[in-house]
């Protein structure tokens, strides 16, 4: 194997892709089926997004994503947040979660009608495929982002 280079296996399609090591922390997607391939490098947590990082890190994303809309006051975001954190965890470097905080970022919310939280955000090559409402189980979730990578 070439000492440049690291060989990744797409978790959708099964295929194995050469990526150059100066490539890895750019988020690479399997050149067969174009899914973001799991280099390690993914984020194991939720990142936070903002009005102005929305456009960069969810509508310009190649693969699947979920954005969880919360409040710090929302009872019911607070009982979901442990649960989009092992989402993530378990979903790293196949689906990009994120959170956005409707009250400091009313442009997104409004642009998505979020009218009550929480709410979640399917995406998909940047386009909005799904939108979930209220404190889903763990189970739930997971399922709809099953689907995402199918």
């Amino acid at each position: 194997m070439n000492r440049e280079s690291i060989i990744f296996k797409c978790h959708r399609c099964g295929t194995k892709n050469r990526v150059p090591k100066t490539r890895v922390g750019e988020r690479p997607v399997c050149g067969k089926c174009k899914a973001p391939l799991s280099t390690g490098t993914a984020a194991h947590k939720p990142i936070d997004v903002t009005d102005k990082t929305f456009h960069s890190e969810i509508l310009a994303f190649p693969g699947p994503a979920l954005v969880d809309c919360w409040a710090p006051w929302c009872g019911p975001c607070r009982t979901v947040g442990p649960v989009i954190e092992q989402l993530a965890s378990e979903y790293a470097g196949r689906v990009k979660i994120v959170k956005l905080n409707v009250d400091e970022n009313q442009q997104t919310a409004a642009r998505y009608s979020i009218r009550s939280i929480p709410t979640m955000l399917l995406f998909n090559q940047g386009d909005l495929v799904n939108t979930l409402v209220g404190a889903l189980p763990k189970g739930e979730i997971a399922s709809h982002l099953n689907s995402l990578l199918n």
